[in-house]
């Protein structure tokens, strides 16, 4: 009869990435928690609508340059106000509702700025935006 001469070795369960794992989930769930709770407290009746199809991307808006001396651009081309006033409304009258961006140098003149604003409204665009950056902060502003 042969005679067991080792032990055997016991079988041992490395249980740190479970509980790395339990402790992750029980800080996304307490963080999760906290949001719908703030969700909750809105006393917000959402309207209800019929079942539709997904909605249509927006469009993507289009940019207008006017740079310092006065040159406006469009579509990467210079124009007049009288062209891009014409241009405008042959877009719009092509898509509809039509964005548009106004990027004016802010060492130039606001007046050509307001010019290419007005030719926009002209053109029956709606949807206008200026493009600005915000300032940095310097060490001695108080805002």
């Amino acid at each position: 009869m042969p005679l067991k001469t080792f032990q055997d070795e016991q079988f041992h369960m490395n249980l740190t990435p479970m509980i790395d794992v339990v402790f992750n989930l029980i800080v996304f769930f307490m963080v999760a928690t906290r949001f719908s709770h703030l969700e909750r407290k809105l006393d917000v009746q959402v309207p209800r609508v019929a079942a539709a199809g997904a909605p249509s991307p927006a469009p993507a808006k289009h940019m207008i340059n006017v740079y310092q001396d006065g040159e406006i651009t469009w579509n990467r081309k210079p124009v007049t106000l009288e062209q891009l006033t014409a241009e405008l409304a042959a877009a719009r009258s092509q898509q509809g509702d039509m964005g548009v961006i106004v990027r004016g140098d802010g060492q130039g003149a606001f007046q050509n700025v307001a010019a290419v604003l007005n030719a926009c409204r002209q053109a029956g665009i709606s949807d206008l935006g200026i493009s600005v950056r915000l300032a940095e902060k310097s060490p001695g502003t108080k805002r």
